[in-house]
């Protein structure tokens, strides 16, 4: 197996997964933009039912991001996050299909995993575990996914929720496919660090600087990793331009995911209704409504300053294709100089 390296001092990703709403021939445009406008990488959410009922273009991203490889040249694609917890899938499901897509697209696919969310776990396991449950299930299935990559032989895997006798992954990756383990809280972050590749997490500066990245580099010592080889990835989220019509989209998309409450409920109608009675200025608290590409260099590079290693940013402009050009013109310019 290859190792492929995709380290560098900073890198920059684009969250492209409301951008179908715009492109609802699914012509999949926004990946060559972002691509062209020099992102580092490009991420997919995995969801069955959507954070709200009116984006109507929930897809099913395993068959998406093979597709968004063909219409890119070389940018890594990955997910964030998919939920190997046995309800939607099996973590024997996703070591094939990450492999799968390894294989056919060497060193550019990115696998993130959590612990999930009810709308999207709770129809195929019929019930919502706890927090503790829902890790435990994370961590077991990172183990066996990893068995069935390095695995050279048939095995049988005995654990506390995932029990197979005698398999083997026919198809290994081509590559050392990066794992991201997706944590909000402080003791996340330190199984992150114990058990993942890499961190990936969606908190203010201060909270990474204070709180969660010290609790990830825990886990990681505990487990006597290598710091220097693991990625603090950070995901934030914003639009540039028109305040109202930034604030509008939040509103009618993604809105209700900010009320932490909506991760243990099932029903994207809900979410949307909750997400529908937030004032105005508590969706501008909770993301990012800039007037300039400077406000927007000046916030992402006081994640770089605390030791974020890869900063993934989620649009909500007005015109995705403006943002493109601020990216490339201005932000990514100014990180690599």
């Amino acid at each position: 197996m290859k190792i492929v390296s995709f380290m560098k001092d900073f890198k920059i990703g684009i969250d492209v997964s409301f951008q179908f709403n715009e492109d609802p021939e699914y012509t999949l445009n926004f990946v060559r933009l972002a691509e062209k406008a020099g992102f580092d990488s490009i991420w997919f959410g995995d969801h069955f039912h959507p954070w709200h009922h009116s984006f109507k273009h929930s897809v099913y991203v395993w068959s998406i991001i093979p597709a968004a490889a063909e219409r890119t040249k070389s940018v890594p694609i990955g997910v964030d996050v998919t939920i190997p917890i046995g309800a939607r899938y099996n973590p024997a499901i996703i070591a094939q299909a990450a492999a799968t897509i390894d294989k056919l697209y060497p060193g550019r696919f990115l696998l993130g995993v959590g612990s999930g969310e009810a709308m999207s776990a709770t129809p195929f396991l019929g019930y919502w575990p706890r927090w503790k449950e829902r890790t435990e299930r994370l961590i077991e299935g990172i183990e066996l996914i990893k068995r069935l990559w390095d695995s050279q032989d048939f095995f049988s895997f005995e654990g506390k929720y995932f029990n197979m006798k005698n398999i083997y992954l026919y198809v290994k990756p081509e590559t050392s496919i990066p794992i991201y383990f997706s944590a909000i809280g402080e003791k996340a972050a330190y199984y992150a660090g114990r058990y993942g590749d890499h961190l990936m997490t969606c908190n203010t500066w201060e909270r990474c600087r204070d709180v969660i990245y010290p609790s990830f580099e825990r886990g990681a010592k505990s487990a006597k990793k290598d710091l220097k080889k693991m990625e603090r990835l950070a995901l934030i989220g914003g639009g540039i331009g028109d305040e109202d019509k930034i604030v509008k989209k939040i509103r009618k998309f993604i809105a209700g995911a900010s009320i932490t409450t909506m991760f243990n409920e099932i029903d994207p109608r809900r979410i949307e209704a909750e997400g529908s009675k937030l004032t105005d200025e508590s969706i501008k608290e909770s993301n990012l409504i800039l007037s300039s590409s400077d406000e927007l260099i000046e916030i992402i590079d006081n994640y770089r300053k605390i030791g974020t290693d890869h900063l993934v940013y989620a649009d909500w402009s007005p015109s995705f294709e403006e943002t493109m050009k601020i990216f490339k013109k201005k932000v990514i310019p100014y990180f690599r100089e």
